[in-house]
């Protein structure tokens, strides 16, 4: 689905609170990496979606509203109803001195509980992340459970007026998320997905088309966690079980310092989504769907 427009959501709060941690321009970027990554011949075959009119960057918001059975037809199978769990690794520029003072803006038993709950995710990590849990970077990275797509370097924003987050210059935004993909390459992590998440969901036509020879596929939502500083996860919980349909992308956050309770919320809404016949994929499988290829 393609949408030149800025969503409003909850990650607003998120936003706004990363404004604390600077406002100083982004630094100046190394040599960057390729656009897209280098395909392997795994990575080859990647679904991504077509250029938008005038060969603007694509946009994906969810999967097809279907319940799984069109290819049940040919061959008596069933899919299930396909959902996508997404989790943003956020860190910008400036907070280095804050994780190095103790602050943590991991979360590995999170990462823990999704592998023992076997659920396939797609994390949106931002190259000042990578680097500063570079270990952890390359082991979600390295299994196969999960994939791992671009958040941009430093969590700046692409458009004026997102939530108060710092801004990328317009010249600047390509060299910013081909910052993220050589932060990913120096943390080891093989084959990063050519997926890319804006920071704070605000885009416009012009990063649309500044982006547009990169060759990624922007990715949005149509489930807004809430998870973002909540402390009630019960109501995370709920919003999330309320909102989701066949083929839904939820975004939710991979940050203990400001999503303290998501993994206790992915314990809940696993399970009950599960029983509701969903089937947990990754944004690549939905993708792949919408374009016939699943």
């Amino acid at each position: 689905m393609i949408t030149l427009v800025r969503r409003a959501t909850a990650l607003c709060v998120l936003g706004a609170a990363l404004t604390a941690c600077g406002t100083t321009a982004a630094e100046v970027a190394p040599r960057p990496a390729p656009s897209a990554p280098a395909p392997s011949s795994s990575a080859s075959r990647t679904p991504t979606l077509a250029p938008g009119p005038a060969g603007l960057t694509p946009v994906f918001e969810h999967g097809p509203r279907t319940d799984g059975t069109t290819r049940g037809e040919q061959d008596g199978t069933r899919d299930g109803k396909l959902i996508a769990l997404t989790f943003d690794a956020d860190m910008t520029a400036d907070q280095g001195p804050r994780a190095a003072s103790g602050e943590r803006f991991d979360n590995p038993q999170l990462i823990a509980a999704l592998r023992k709950l076997k659920v396939p995710a797609t994390v949106f990590m931002t190259g000042r992340w990578a680097e500063e849990y570079p270990d952890e970077a390359r082991s979600i990275g390295r299994d196969r459970q999960f994939e791992i797509a671009n958040h941009s370097y430093s969590h700046y924003a692409y458009t004026d007026d997102c939530y108060g987050l710092p801004t990328v210059a317009e010249d600047d935004m390509r060299a910013d998320l081909e910052r993220a993909y050589t932060a990913f390459e120096k943390a080891g992590v093989p084959n990063p997905m050519p997926y890319f998440r804006f920071p704070g969901g605000c885009y416009d036509k012009a990063a649309l088309k500044e982006l547009s020879a990169t060759g990624v596929t922007a990715v949005q939502w149509d489930v807004v966690s809430g998870d973002a500083f909540a402390t009630d996860a019960d109501a995370v919980t709920r919003q999330v079980l309320d909102g989701v349909r066949p083929g839904s992308v939820v975004v939710m956050h991979c940050t203990r310092s400001a999503a303290p309770v998501t993994e206790e919320v992915v314990r809940a809404v696993v399970p009950e989504l599960r029983s509701r016949g969903y089937r947990f994929v990754k944004v690549s499988d939905l993708v792949g769907a919408a374009n016939g290829r699943a």
